[in-house]
């Protein structure tokens, strides 16, 4: 039986480059959207955080460590959920001929360690899913809304599209 399967959408914009400076909106889920990386306490009347996990204590650590790797890269603020990850990558301009690095070759590097740094831990199969979402963040008011979401992101949790019990 040859069953047809739907094509995959492909996320990029074609004819970016991706390894241009400017800052970029990422969202990374978990494999199966499973809630691994975090909880959130403080719903109600006490403002909602999140509480990483040991696996989301490695993706943080692993996420700030990415400015070491790529040093044109800044990450301007992130928010690691129960089984997602928001972040604001900003690429900065180089001076030098070398290869810069695009928000996919960051993004890979990242799954890839952290991925690596988890197994450690506890044996998994696979942390991440295989793709990831990406915006182009187009000026400053783009970026100031991009950056409340993701600063309000714990306590909008059960209204978030990616909500699941954890």
């Amino acid at each position: 039986m040859n069953k047809e399967f739907p094509r995959r959408k492909h996320p990029r914009m074609p004819d970016y480059d991706y390894s241009t400076a400017g800052a970029y909106f990422i969202t990374i889920c978990t494999h199966n959207r499973k809630c691994l990386l975090s909880h959130i306490v403080g719903r109600g009347l006490a403002p909602a955080k999140t509480v990483c996990s040991q696996y989301g204590e490695i993706a943080e650590e692993q996420l700030l460590q990415l400015e070491n790797r790529f040093p044109t890269l800044k990450i301007d603020t992130y928010v690691i959920m129960p089984n997602h990850i928001h972040a604001i990558l900003r690429l900065e301009e180089t001076a030098g001929a070398s290869p810069r690095p695009t928000v996919t070759d960051i993004v890979c590097a990242y799954k890839s360690l952290t991925t690596r740094a988890c197994k450690q831990v506890s044996c998994m199969e696979k942390l991440f899913q295989t793709s990831f979402y990406e915006h182009v963040i187009r000026g400053q008011a783009d970026y100031n809304e991009i950056a409340e979401y993701i600063q309000n992101n714990p306590k909008q949790w059960e209204l978030d599209k990616l909500y699941a019990e954890e």
